[in-house]
């Protein structure tokens, strides 16, 4: 197979549209962006990318905490204007009907309508180029009750979360496997109770 040689681009594929809700209930924003991820498991840590012209910069800037809300495939008209629009412009909540929730650990709101919303404090903000990267703490994570089994388990399959590839949406699909399952050991088969056959 012949494969052509680029120079060297931002085409790491899919990533998550995430909405990202910063400032205050009283003066928010809200604001997509892709460039986001995790770089760390103990203590949890992401980042998100802005450009320093977008009006969220300032307001993360100011506060030094934002919001991922992972948004759902019915979210994804609003989740294309949130990343075309200034908050400058409109008031996206208002726009949309997203609703406000009072975080647990910071001051920018939750967005109820995504069933998944991690609250994050900035570490430190590092200039790249087109774009400064807010590496920050994970210090709570907020769960829609209704993608939690008996078991208390996060059913993400249920969720219909969105991906982003390239400059097109996509709606997660089909589960093909968990983390693991290549090398996990197979259960054993249970023997026959002979017992009961010389019963009968």
């Amino acid at each position: 197979m012949s494969k052509q040689s680029w120079k060297g681009g931002a085409l790491l594929a899919p990533v998550p549209p995430v909405l990202v809700s910063c400032g205050t209930m009283e003066e928010a924003n809200v604001m997509t962006a892709a460039w986001t991820g995790i770089v760390n498991t103990q203590p949890p840590v992401t980042y998100v990318s802005i450009r320093p012209s977008r009006y969220s910069y300032d307001l993360i800037q100011k506060t030094g905490e934002f919001v991922l809300n992972l948004p759902v495939k019915k979210l994804v008209k609003t989740i294309d204007f949130c990343g075309c629009r200034s908050g400058r412009e409109v008031d996206k909540f208002a726009k949309f009907g997203l609703t406000k929730e009072q975080a647990n650990h910071v001051k920018a709101p939750l967005i109820a309508e995504c069933p998944v919303s991690l609250e994050c404090k900035v570490r430190s903000v590092t200039a790249l180029g087109t774009h400064d990267m807010f590496l920050a703490d994970i210090v709570g994570v907020n769960v829609d009750e209704q993608y939690l089994d008996e078991q208390g388990r996060l059913m993400m399959e249920k969720m219909e979360l969105l991906c982003y590839a390239h400059g097109t949406y996509f709606s997660v699909g089909k589960p093909l496997g968990t983390f693991g399952y290549s090398v996990r050991k197979k259960p054993l088969k249970k023997k026959a109770d002979n017992s009961k056959k010389r019963e009968r």
